[in-house]
């Protein structure tokens, strides 16, 4: 947390009003801004949720293999411990 509170807030503001000028200049608005957001969301869902079903299908097929072996060694390994 920063020692000088006010002074954060009013640098902060000053700043916000700066970008906020730059942005009505080159005709950007909040609204845009929030329609633009929504469909940007919305592709990152999509694209998340096909990123995990590609991601999905190759565990599945790699775990058919991994997963028996594994418990092979595993087994094994305990056997030679004595546990």
């Amino acid at each position: 947390m920063p020692r000088n509170i006010v002074g954060t807030i009013v640098k902060i503001a000053v700043l916000s009003m700066i970008v906020g000028l730059i942005l009505s200049a080159l005709d950007i608005s909040p609204a845009r801004m929030l329609e633009g957001l929504g469909v940007t969301a919305r592709d990152a869902i999509d694209t998340g949720a096909s990123l995990v079903a590609w991601a999905l299908e190759y565990i599945i097929v790699g775990a058919a293999i991994v997963v028996p072996i594994w418990l092979i060694v595993a087994v094994i390994g305990s056997r030679r411990r004595g546990n």
